[in-house]
């Protein structure tokens, strides 16, 4: 029966553990790739910039408006007031009195009003079609085309700094999941021990000190695969939120054993997004120093309108074509100022990009150094589990034929359990060098 129900509890617990979603690095840097919002709003940022790239390309086009006024004054805007006989000549005068009625002539005398534009409408509708600007409309489009590239290089440098956190989570999971191996293996070797201890106690030829020593150290196997088990399931929820997976009680697939060493290879550093980065800072400061000396340059457009206004009690409407000038006399004063600091800036700039450059070769150098020394020390840690398994087994074979004490033993086992770990987390951290590595050259 007893069997029965151990059989049970296997077949229970081996389904659990299948039920449990697997995943490799390629599938996490995938779904961190899909899903994390850093990478969603450098998309947008890129859709931002298209925007205002197509938006500046419409400033070649001719600019479009129409306008229209209805007014009703409270009394007439224009009025005259005419006297027809001080506009005559005396011999003029004399000649209509022969001709004309003595009434005509003499109402002729009295002066005369006039009023008119109480009430109106004019509308009108013109093109103006930019002929020179200083260069701004050219440089503006180039200065949104350079926006857009920037962007882009962007969005490289934050999946890649996606891809570089997610893969350091998942490392530091397969480092706390072997952590957990390692303990499991612990606890396998002490319940072994305590059942030839508890044996030999009861037969007599060990002291139940010996037992007591065993059980002490089950608890502190036991203190330490609490802390296991509460890592375990942070770095799972971690790795869960960043690379937007559904659930935290996955598990993943990952080569413990792949620690072949790798070739330093010479990378230009001018194919690295950042080098770029600042390589369209420059030129974007280029292009903000020729708007800035287009903006204080005259500008020349021409155009056409269709008018129409019943300003004298009648329609009238009539088209034009005209052109204008715009000659900033005034703003050369602080335009000369302005253009001369953007010329700075662009002097700066391309200081940093020759500063960065040497820096990130550097960074390039110190990752390559680091993946040497992590390397070494893997293999030494490796070195250390063989040295640490070879003396345990040592120091169980002289307990067992009561050469040794069980202190001893103890000990051996807690070498052997720290070898382990250490081997852990050597491979971790060579893993995160070589990312450290990859990330420095662009890879």
């Amino acid at each position: 029966m007893k069997k029965i129900f151990a059989i049970i509890i296997c077949v229970v617990c081996c389904s659990i553990v299948a039920a449990q979603p697997q995943y490799t690095l390629d599938q996490i840097l995938d779904s961190a790739r899909q899903n994390n919002i850093a990478i969603r709003s450098a998309k947008h940022k890129i859709e931002s910039a298209q925007q205002l790239r197509k938006e500046a390309f419409t400033k070649y086009f001719p600019s479009i408006s129409a306008a229209g006024v209805w007014f009703n004054a409270s009394k007439d805007m224009a009025q005259m007031t005419l006297n027809p006989a001080e506009m005559m000549s005396p011999q003029m005068l004399n000649e209509l009195s022969h001709s004309l009625p003595a009434s005509v002539v003499a109402g002729m005398a009295n002066p005369m009003t006039f009023s008119m534009l109480k009430d109106g409408i004019i509308a009108t509708v013109s093109a103006v079609q930019p002929v020179f600007a200083g260069g701004q409309i050219i440089n503006k489009n180039r200065l949104a085309r350079v926006g857009e590239e920037v962007s882009v290089l962007q969005l490289e440098l934050s999946e890649n700094e996606v891809e570089k956190t997610a893969e350091k989570y998942f490392w530091q999971l397969a480092s706390v999941q072997e952590k957990m191996k390692t303990i499991q293996a612990s606890e396998q070797l002490l319940s072994d021990i305590h059942k030839d201890v508890d044996v030999a106690v009861r037969a007599g030829v060990a002291m139940p000190n010996d037992l007591l020593q065993v059980q002490l150290r089950e608890n502190e196997v036991a203190s330490q695969k609490l802390k296991v088990e509460n890592a375990l399931s942070l770095v799972r929820m971690l790795l869960s939120q960043y690379c937007g997976l559904r659930d935290t009680t996955f598990v993943i697939d990952y080569s413990p054993q792949n620690t072949d060493n790798i070739q330093f290879s010479i990378f230009n550093v001018q194919s690295l997004p950042e080098y770029q980065l600042l390589g369209k800072q420059v030129e974007a400061t280029k292009l903000q120093r020729k708007l800035t000396v287009g903006q204080n340059m005259p500008s020349v457009g021409v155009g056409v309108g269709y008018n129409y206004h019943n300003l004298l009690e009648n329609d009238r409407s009539f088209g034009m074509v005209f052109a204008t000038v715009n000659v900033p006399i005034s703003d050369w004063w602080g335009g000369s100022h302005a253009i001369k600091r953007k010329k700075l800036e662009q002097l700066q700039a391309e200081d940093q990009l020759a500063d960065n450059a040497q820096l990130l070769q550097i960074r390039m150098q110190n990752a390559w150094n680091n993946v040497q020394e992590s390397y070494q020390q893997l293999l030494l840690a490796q070195r250390s589990i063989e040295q640490a398994q070879e003396n345990l087994r040592l120091n169980r074979n002289y307990y067992n034929a009561g050469t040794t004490k069980m202190s001893d033993l103890l000990q051996a086992q807690l070498l052997y359990q720290q070898a382990q770990d250490k081997r852990t987390d050597a491979f971790s951290d060579y893993q995160n060098k070589l990312l450290e590595y990859r990330h420095s050259i662009g890879q």
